[in-house]
């Protein structure tokens, strides 16, 4: 998901609006604060006036105004294998999906077979499903998004051979 954040109340923020990626979410409530951005000193830099980014930094916390945008990203879907994958329980991050980054379904197609398996949400953009025995890949993965109900297919991107740690490069995208 993106969100465009601009940090107020502090007289070093810029009052500038930047655009942020969400990589992980925190289940409940982070620091007692229904809403939190854990945002990398990279990002506090770009919200700060010229020459304030230290002094932005080193607030720590500071009140920002947030919403969130369509992703657009210049290149494809990337699913990256979840450490603990193994030939019976497979887990993956999305990344780089345009959009609305609401993802609604992921499903997992193994090579032989017709039934698609459907994944659960693990926590973030990292999907989850166990692999029945006898299931071979390479694997299809279809995604749906809750908001535009937009589908799209990456045929057998997750090989036979797959790899935790691995990145697989689907050569597609949600059409923006």
């Amino acid at each position: 998901m993106f969100f465009q954040v601009r940090c107020t109340e502090n007289p070093s923020c810029s009052g500038n609006p930047i655009t942020v990626t969400i990589t992980d979410e925190c289940p409940g409530a982070c620091n007692n604060d229904a809403i939190h951005f854990d945002l990398s000193g990279k990002a506090f830099g770009y919200l700060a006036k010229p020459g304030q980014a230290d002094a932005l930094r080193k607030a720590g916390r500071i009140n920002i105004q947030y919403q969130r945008v369509r992703c657009f990203y210049k290149t494809t879907i990337t699913f990256k294998i979840d450490k603990g994958s193994n030939p019976f329980y497979l887990a993956f991050a999305i990344e780089n999906l345009n959009g609305d980054g609401d993802l609604g379904l992921v499903e997992l197609l193994p090579s032989n077979s017709k039934k698609w398996l459907r994944m659960q949400q693990s926590f973030g953009a990292t999907w989850k499903t166990g692999i029945p025995s006898g299931t071979q890949g390479p694997y299809s993965v279809r995604i749906t998004t809750i908001e535009s109900k937009k589908s799209v297919l990456a045929n057998n991107v997750i090989p036979a051979n797959w790899k935790p740690g691995n990145h697989y490069y689907s050569g597609v995208n949600i059409p923006n």
